[in-house]
């Protein structure tokens, strides 16, 4: 039988570098409409930060989500 290709701190630094990434990725979706929009630099600012909060709360109601899926289907770590 072949075992798990990754360790679990391998896993877990994935894991983290994945999820800040969706929170980087959100926060300058938010910079870019204010680029967009034709804003300063304070609005574009502000859309990116409030796309870090934005990406946050997201990724914490994900997190749960998933959580709870595996949960259910039993598929969590053996």
């Amino acid at each position: 039988m072949v075992g798990p290709s990754m360790s679990d701190e391998e896993r877990t630094a994935a894991s983290t570098r994945l999820k800040v990434g969706f929170v980087l990725l959100v926060a300058a979706s938010g910079g870019l409409v204010a680029l967009q929009a034709g804003g300063t630099p304070l609005y574009i600012g502000a859309g990116f930060g409030g796309g870090l909060v934005l990406g946050g709360a997201l990724l914490y109601f994900l997190d749960r989500w998933w959580s709870e899926f595996l949960a259910t289907t039993n598929r969590g770590r053996r």
